[in-house]
């Protein structure tokens, strides 16, 4: 298919012309689960003989398109719908001096778009009101407003939502003013900093908010606003943490929404409102680290923004080396060497997954004719992390990489840039230093599958302890009086119990039933609330063949739709003969309340499609 020489995943061409501006007014209609209304586009011809303007179009349903200066109709046509949607031209008015136009899209979007998630009453936690959210990564936009759905294009935003009087709504954008009618609420929004589509989010639920910090609130259905305001009382301290490393934090507010268990990531880091999964509401701060995450994304993906989604780890890398930067400033150094060591653990694991010369396990994998949800997995995230861990390290260590990071963010912030940009950004700020640049292996780590070809010098010391109590249990003779008591894991961290199960979980050793009854008794693992220690405990059991606990792991597969925890059960549970067809079974019976994307991939992971 013919799409944008510039983004194997759109159609758009802003080298051609380009939208500057997008206003939406839209109704929220739960009963017919649509959006209807009009987004109006402020377009600028990038050529001046330019006739027409290209958007991405998926399944919605178009009215009609006019030039919104003189309301004289505009003449459009939609492509072919494939996978990544269709292609939405609409002709350009005549060129006025400054080669600008305005257009007014009348539209409503499908009852299955692919960005939003319809929740009955009954789905929510206050069984009284439906709820809306949306989830517009990688490419989602286009099924929610006609739009040029590439990374590359950046644009400002703003909305008039009009919802029944009892919900409230929030958007990854300013509340300018809020309209009472008769019994219809009005939202105005504003998005004055130009980002990129997959940004524009949407939730309308029954929902209040809480303030956690001078900037910030956090907001959630009621039963659960006082346990998330605790959960994300240190937002403020991450946020002045992040501007010490990256420079300052230009979107005003930044808010959290804790979304319905069904959210597909554990957070996304949309403009001004961070979304998050439920599944971090641990009771005791140990998840909260997904904020330091998605604070890192104000710089690090919505400030300066991959080009396109080959280029994702451009993103997702930077953003795990701030997070983690973060986390050492407020936890120490240690912390941030435990948790690469164990984001490498996964990345193996992610890597051995996808098949060790898969061209998708490259930092920069080509996507031609690839769909990114497809090529999605923790490798952008943890061998980009791993490349630049390694380059600091080559470079001279925290002291001068981290200058060097600031000012890589300063000098590209409201840009959409690929990886070469970056390179030879890093050359000409290291001038000095070329010739411990000329020893990096480039081709390999950018453009070659597998494992990185170099590991940081890591620290081991709070590692040690998971591996050694791991050992322990490989190696207790069962004919003797269990050596294990609750204190062996009184003193670890949850991080540290998460690394301990995983190194069980990632042997080669199988381990009895008995030995597993044992430390499921002995450390009362089935009553942790934790869900990452809840997810690997599963995958343990699962992994030994505990048939008792496939209820449990099933439960929390589908109680929840994050897919760093559903996809691995499934996949665990297909390759466990015996369990294949009841997995399958469940999927079959529960992926109507999943969302789109956690359905699809689940699907593909159980070889339901093609």
């Amino acid at each position: 298919m013919a799409l944008s020489p510039g983004d194997p995943s759109s159609y758009a061409r802003p080298d051609v012309a380009f939208v500057t501006h997008t206003h939406l007014e839209l109704t929220v209609d739960f009963n017919q689960k649509v959006l209807e209304g009009k987004a109006i586009l402020d377009v600028e011809r990038k050529l001046p003989s330019a006739t027409e303007l290209i958007l991405d179009h998926r399944k919605l349903i178009i009215s009609s398109t006019t030039n919104a200066i003189d309301g004289s109709n505009l003449q459009y046509t939609i492509g072919l719908n494939v996978e990544f949607g269709s292609k939405f031209v609409i002709q350009l008015p005549p060129a006025v001096g400054d080669n600008k136009c305005k257009i007014e899209i009348e539209y409503k979007t499908s009852p299955d778009s692919t960005a939003l998630q319809w929740l009955t009453a009954e789905q929510t936690a206050g069984g009284v009101h439906p709820y809306l959210f949306s989830q517009c990564e990688a490419i989602h936009a286009r099924s929610m407003f006609p739009c040029q759905d590439t990374p590359s294009v950046k644009s400002t935003y703003s909305a008039k939502i009009s919802v029944s009087k009892e919900l409230t709504v929030v958007m990854s954008a300013l509340l300018d003013r809020q309209l009472e009618e008769s019994d219809k609420k009005i939202y105005e929004f504003r998005q004055s900093i130009p980002i990129p589509s997959y940004l524009v989010a949407i939730a309308v639920g029954a929902l209040v908010s809480k303030p956690v910090g001078p900037r910030s609130k956090v907001w959630a259905e009621k039963e659960f606003i006082d346990q998330s305001a605790y959960e994300f009382g240190e937002t403020e301290t991450m946020l002045q943490t992040a501007e010490q490393l990256c420079g300052p934090y230009v979107w005003g507010m930044y808010d959290i929404l804790v979304l319905p268990p069904s959210f597909p990531f554990g957070g996304m880091e949309n403009p001004c409102l961070t979304f998050v999964t439920p599944t971090v509401l641990a009771g005791d701060r140990s998840l909260a680290t997904v904020i330091a995450h998605e604070i890192s994304h104000s710089w690090t993906g919505n400030l300066v923004t991959n080009a396109n989604f080959e280029h994702f780890w451009l993103n997702e890398g930077f953003t795990m080396f701030v997070e983690r930067k973060i986390n050492s400033r407020m936890s120490g150094e240690k912390m941030r060497h435990f948790e690469a060591l164990h984001g490498l653990q996964g990345l193996r694991e992610a890597i051995k997954t996808l098949g060790e010369t898969n061209q998708l396990t490259n930092l920069v994998p080509n996507l031609n004719n690839v769909d990114p949800d497809d090529a999605f997995s923790l490798v952008p995230y943890e061998k980009g992390h791993t490349f630049l861990f390694y380059l600091e390290q080559l470079l001279g260590g925290p002291e001068v990489f981290e200058p060097f990071l600031k000012s890589y963010l300063d000098t590209y912030k409201y840009k959409s840039i690929k990886t070469d940009t970056w390179k030879n950004y890093l050359y000409k700020y290291f001038s000095d230093k070329v010739e411990l640049l000329n020893s990096v292996d480039w081709n390999t780590w950018l453009y070659k599958p597998g494992m990185p070809p170099v590991i940081p010098d890591y620290d081991k010391s709070l590692t040690n302890a998971c591996t050694e109590l791991a050992r322990r249990w490989i190696e207790w003779d069962e004919s003797t009086v269990s050596p294990f008591v609750i204190s062996d894991i009184e003193n670890l961290f949850p991080g540290q119990k998460v690394a301990f199960l995983t190194e069980l979980h990632k042997s080669p050793t199988i381990l009895s039933l008995n030995k597993m009854q044992q430390m499921a008794n002995t450390y009362q693992l089935d009553l942790v609330k934790n869900s990452e220690i809840r997810f690997v405990w599963l995958r343990l059991c699962i992994k030994n063949r505990w048939e008792l606990k496939v209820s449990d792991a099933l439960n929390f597969a589908t109680e929840q739709g994050r897919m760093k925890f559903v996809r691995p059960i499934f996949r665990d549970l297909y390759e466990w003969q015996e369990m294949r067809q009841r997995a399958i079974d469940v999927y079959l019976s529960k992926k109507n309340k999943m969302m789109y994307v956690t359905a699809h991939m689940v699907a593909k992971d159980l070889h339901l499609s093609d």
